[in-house]
């Protein structure tokens, strides 16, 4: 098994990806060349789904007063970085550093630091916290550097309606631009943290920031199913120290496959959890079955890695900040 992660490489993965304006999708229409310091008053602060932003009067280089949108990561993110849905309110006077929008004419940026009353907002890490390695999959787990998932994959077997879905691609699909929160596999590739943990003896939970919802893993096989969800029924077993989980029972799902592809009521996945020897990262094996779309199964892998553990975040979508992404454009 992968013993690639040390601690410290891990550490310095965990601070990269900490830092706002670098992670998660930035969007293509801001200008990396054009990086502007502002100053200007807060008239709204939206700590929501799918990305944090501030609405800030301040002057343009003509010197008009005008509303900046500043678009920051989603909450999960904000949160490891130090910030929290009471760090500003309307009427707070803020400097911030940002690369402008390639539209000159539109008032957006993104954020590379932010000050408020002279102080640097959001300086706390991951870094403060202890990653301790596990040794049963239960933790907080992030998604692995350099696992683009923004573009359908390659290669999958599509039928005539899958490979429709694939030629029609557009960004605009993306469920969360209307609240929609895809179930696995989708769910379980997307660049939010989850967690693994044991709710007795029988059952384990994998939650996920800003998910709608638990996945329960029945280590019980003859546990009863309830209605089917996006979630669906999942049972689990150990088997050579994998953990294997086995789901059914979903309902249609917008983007459920994978991005670009949804999935039917008759998706059927099969999970391989393996846990590296030092406890620091988990490789997943999923098989997904969806006659639907699919001609035939396909196997694809993720990798997710230890880091420290901490509570979920869990913040409302609201079409209201999906709308201010739209605004940024792709």
């Amino acid at each position: 098994m992968n013993k690639s992660y040390s601690l410290a490489a891990l550490l310095m993965l965990v601070l990269a990806g900490s830092v706002p304006v670098a992670a998660h999708h930035s969007h293509a229409t801001i200008d990396r060349n054009d990086v502007r310091v502002l100053r200007g008053t807060v008239t709204k602060y939206s700590w929501s789904m799918p990305h944090v932003f501030l609405k800030v009067e301040a002057p343009n280089p003509a010197g008009k007063i005008v509303e900046y949108s500043i678009e920051m990561n989603h909450p999960a993110a904000m949160t490891e970085a130090g910030w929290s849905r009471d760090s500003f309110k309307a009427g707070d006077v803020i400097t911030w550093e940002g690369a402008h929008h390639k539209n000159k004419a539109r008032a957006y940026s993104s954020m590379n630091w932010l000050e408020k009353d002279g102080v640097r907002v959001g300086k706390t890490s991951q870094m403060e916290g202890l990653i301790t390695p596990s040794t049963n999959f239960t933790g907080l787990w992030d998604r692995a550097p350099n696992q683009p998932t923004y573009a359908p994959p390659k290669g999958w077997p599509l039928n005539a309606r899958g490979q429709e879905l694939v030629d029609n691609f557009s960004e605009d699909q993306n469920p969360v631009l209307t609240c929609g929160d895809p179930g696995p596999p989708k769910s379980m590739t997307l660049p939010y943290s989850h967690q693994i943990s044991r709710l007795d003896e029988n059952t384990l939970i994998i939650g996920r920031d800003l998910m709608e919802g638990q996945r329960v893993v029945y280590l019980d096989k003859r546990e009863a199913m309830g209605p089917p969800s996006k979630l669906g029924h999942s049972i689990g077993w150990f088997e050579d120290g994998d953990l294997i989980v086995e789901s059914s029972h979903f309902i249609a799902d917008t983007w459920g496959g994978h991005t670009g592809i949804d999935s039917s009521d008759q998706k059927h996945l099969l999970e391989r959890f393996s846990l590296s020897d030092d406890g620091l990262a988990i490789n997943l094996t999923i098989t997904l079955t969806d006659p639907v779309y699919l001609s035939q199964a396909v196997t694809f892998t993720h990798k997710w890695i230890k880091v420290a553990d901490r509570d979920l975040v869990q913040t409302p979508c609201t079409e209201e900040s999906a709308q201010l992404w739209i605004e940024a454009g792709f």
